[in-house]
Order: C-alpha cells, then sequence, then structure tokens
C-alpha cells in the first residue's frame, strides 16, 4: 500500500549541530518581543482598549474620503475606516469617548444618525460598544486564562514524563508565547479576545508537538542505554520527523482558508495561527529538544527502567 512520506524513512538529519544557534536566536526574538510589548506597545482592540466599532454597508461603494470627513465632523476623536468583504462595507473605529457606558452608546446612535443622513440608504449591521470597566475586566481575564493554561499544560507534562521534560516544555512554551506577542507589535495586529484564543490554541498545539517527540525520546532512553544523549535525540527527532510535518501540514491546509477568506473578523486569526504552526514545529526540534540536552545525559538516564528489547531496524513513528 502506498504511503506519502515527507521525508525518506531513513533521515539522519543531526538537527543538534544547531543547538546553540537555535537558543540564540530565540532567545533574541523573546526578548525582543518583550520590548516591544513595552514599546510601541500592542494595537490593543475594543475588547481591551474600550471604545465603539460600527460595520455599516452603504448602497454604493463606500467613498472613504468624503465619509471620514463627515464623521470628523462629529468631534469624537480619531475616526478609522476600514474596507471589509465588499466595496460597500465599512468598519468604523471610534475611540472611547469621555465619560460612562452611557456615553458610548450616545455617540454610536450620533454616528448612526449622521450616516442615515449623509448617505440615505445606509444600514448599520453592527454596533458594539465597550467601557473602560468591561475592557479592563476582559483584559484581566484573557491574562488569566493564559496563565492557568500554561500551569496546567506544565502540571501535564510534569506529571507524564520527568521533570526534566517539563521544564524544557514549559521554558519553550514561554518563548513561544513572547513571539507571538512580539508577532501582534511588529504586524500591528488588534491584540483582544480573539488574540487571546489564538495564543490558547498554539500553545495547545505547541504542547501536543512536544508531547510526540518526547515521547520518542523517552522510548529511546529505554531502549538505547548506550547512546550518547545527542546521538539520542537526534535519531528521535528523525523519527518522529513525518508525523511532525504532516500534521503541521493538514492543519496549515485547513487554517490558509481562515486567512485567505475568513474576513475581517477572522483573518488575522488565521494569520497568527500560520505563523503559530511554523513557530512550534521549529521551536519542538531547535528549542525544547536542546533544552533537553543540556540538562545533562545522567539525569535523565537516571531513573531509566531495565533493558528494553531490540527494536527494529526503522522504527516508524
Amino acid at each position: 500500500m502506498f504511503r506519502l512520506r515527507l521525508v525518506p524513512d531513513n533521515t539522519n538529519i543531526q538537527f543538534m549541530r544547531g543547538r546553540h544557534a537555535g537558543l540564540i536566536v530565540s532567545a533574541f526574538l523573546s526578548i525582543a518581543s518583550v520590548v516591544l510589548f513595552f514599546y510601541p506597545g500592542l494595537n490593543y482592540g475594543i475588547d481591551f482598549r474600550g471604545g465603539i466599532v460600527i460595520e455599516a454597508r452603504t448602497p454604493q461603494a463606500a467613498d472613504f474620503a468624503s465619509l471620514r470627513h463627515t464623521l470628523n465632523q462629529l468631534n469624537m476623536g480619531q475616526v478609522q475606516l476600514q474596507e471589509f468583504g465588499s466595496p460597500q462595507d465599512v468598519l468604523i473605529r471610534l475611540e472611547r469617548q469621555p465619560g460612562d457606558d452611557a456615553a458610548q452608546q450616545v455617540a454610536a446612535d450620533k454616528v448612526r444618525a449622521t450616516l442615515a443622513q449623509e448617505i440615505p440608504g445606509t444600514t448599520v449591521r453592527r454596533v458594539e460598544a465597550v467601557g473602560a470597566s468591561v475592557s479592563g475586566e476582559l483584559f484581566f481575564n484573557g491574562m488569566l486564562a493564559l496563565g492557568l493554561a500554561l500551569l496546567a499544560m506544565l502540571v501535564y507534562i510534569w506529571f507524564r514524563f520527568e521533570w526534566q521534560f517539563g521544564l524544557g516544555a514549559i521554558v519553550t512554551l514561554l518563548l513561544d508565547v513572547t513571539k507571538v506577542v512580539g508577532f501582534y507589535a511588529i504586524t500591528g495586529m488588534q491584540f483582544n479576545l480573539t488574540a487571546i484564543a489564538a495564543i490558547l490554541t498554539i500553545m495547545g498545539y505547541s504542547t501536543n508537538d512536544k508531547v510526540v517527540v518526547y515521547d520518542r525520546m523517552r522510548e529511546n532512553l529505554r531502549i538505547y542505554k548506550k547512546m550518547p544523549l545527542r546521538e539520542l535525540i537526534d535519531r528521535s527527532i528523525n523519527e518522529t520527523l513525518n508525523r511532525t510535518l504532516g500534521t503541521s501540514m493538514s492543519t496549515l491546509l485547513s487554517i490558509l482558508p481562515l486567512a485567505f477568506f475568513g474576513g475581517e473578523a477572522l483573518q488575522d486569526f488565521g494569520i497568527v495561527l500560520i505563523f503559530g504552526i511554523f513557530l512550534a514545529t521549529s521551536s519542538s526540534i531547535f528549542i525544547a529538544a536542546p533544552i533537553l540536552l543540556f540538562l545533562g545525559e545522567n539525569r535523565l538516564r537516571r531513573n531509566a527502567p531495565a533493558e528494553s528489547a531490540a527494536p527494529a531496524a526503522n522504527p516508524t513513528p
């Protein structure tokens, strides 16, 4: 029976030769991401910053210059316009207005009335107004969700594997998360509740990828008791490479439609997930594995079970 193999079964790439470069580049990117988080900072969406988002459809293709001039006459601060979907669909973003939540609703009603008067036939399809107290609570809950997810994954890996595996996985996850935050800072994509969902999805995918590789490493530790740890790690990665690449490719193919055809609501989510797939796959090889190697061969082999039977010539994942 024919099986598609992305790489040959006898692949023997020496990944650990690039362990130092991988860790140095990863550390640099994560530090740069932390700096970008503080300056220039993230482009917080309405969920976390508060403000007003209005989705409108004009009877004809929207004249953005005229529409921007009209809305600026309302003196409600900075107005951002964005086309999404068809040329008739316009997304209007207004900064948070002074006052309480009622003031946000008053501003939204004023925009609605202005659109109806200046561009007859315009329909307002969606209005979102988020106040400061609500946005602050949403931001806190989003950060709490990320923290609890990291803790849960650490506990899971810690109990499933030896502590060295758990430490390597959680450090890699932290590095992955900081890079995703840096990606948001560089691209200027809105950081909102959808961004939190994207980061949580990437964390879950990254953990799954590392568990697959770690499982093979632990199995080979039982089998090849005399093999140097560096060689054993390279062997384990090569043995799971087909599964890793196959999972990444199938996940990527399912996300591409979101990135290209998901519209304004899902496009950013899809793009970030694509970045996360490449990030999680590379970090499993060039970050998680080298951390395990640097923890030391004696610590990993100390509690190894009794000698196992000799394996097949070319075990498959």
